[in-house]
């Protein structure tokens, strides 16, 4: 079993990468992948600290050999300049660079996605939908990435503040239209049950709709807890039923 997705202190995360290491081992993993965010993102680490990470997973890599498998990851954002050499990568849209320059959080709340969608889409939260979903389908050419990241992000907060409706037409096309793009890279998609172990939605992303269209056209999937606490890693993988076409292992 492996868990490839997840934050430690480097970033957003409230535990260092040993202590998720050993807790994963606890856990009975056997490889353990450590993917903070990277610079371009307002939680993630800078350029300057992106060695010292490196090194610091490797020299956990080297400690727990023979326990654990640790490998250094990294969660690339749409707008990173963070091109070093990692073990993976996962390529996430955490935020829309709009016409001002100024910066548009898809993730941060509830409260600053409605600011948002108010102040460049003139409330049209379908509009903002669009323009996630155009960005998402350009995360593999962008970022490099061996994962694709939470695919449909934007939904984050829509189970308690239903904003649009995922069965909207324009919706619809738009995932479908990124998803599509996505597929053609051959690059598996996580099911993420990052923003379910904090409470945020009772389904992990993508949702079940959207990973039946994926599954049917040949997608690959793999479990990601997206754990930002030691507590979290492997969250709801013994649960998780859907399992065609899930990836065991990780080469």
């Amino acid at each position: 079993m492996f868990d490839l997705h997840m934050h430690t202190t480097w970033s957003d995360g409230k535990n260092t990468p040993e202590e998720m290491v050993q807790e994963a081992i606890r856990r009975g993993l056997e490889t353990v992948g450590i993917s903070d965010h990277s610079s371009g993102d307002p939680d993630g680490m800078t350029l300057e600290q992106s060695p010292a990470y490196r090194a610091e997973i490797a020299r956990l890599k080297e400690k727990y050999a023979g326990k654990i498998r640790v490998l250094c990851g990294l969660e690339r954002d749409f707008l990173t300049d963070d091109f070093a050499e990692y073990d993976y990568t996962i390529g996430s849209v955490h935020w829309l660079r709009m016409p001002d320059g100024e910066l548009m959080s898809v993730d941060w709340s509830a409260e600053k996605l409605r600011e948002g969608a108010e102040k460049y889409f003139g409330g049209d939260f379908y509009a903002l939908a669009e323009a996630y979903y155009e960005t998402e389908a350009r995360v593999v050419e962008v970022t490099k990435c061996d994962i694709i990241g939470h695919f449909d992000l934007v939904t984050k907060f829509l189970e308690a503040n239903p904003f649009f409706d995922t069965g909207h037409p324009r919706y619809v096309k738009a995932w479908r239209q990124a998803a599509d793009a996505l597929l053609e890279t051959g690059k598996p998609f996580e099911v993420n049950f990052g923003a379910m172990s904090r409470g945020y939605r009772t389904g992990p992303y993508p949702s079940a709709e959207i990973r039946n269209y994926l599954r049917a056209r040949g997608g690959r999937l793999l479990l990601s807890s997206d754990a930002h606490a030691k507590e979290n890693i492997a969250y709801g993988f013994g649960t998780f039923r859907e399992t065609e076409n899930l990836m065991e292992t990780w080469n």
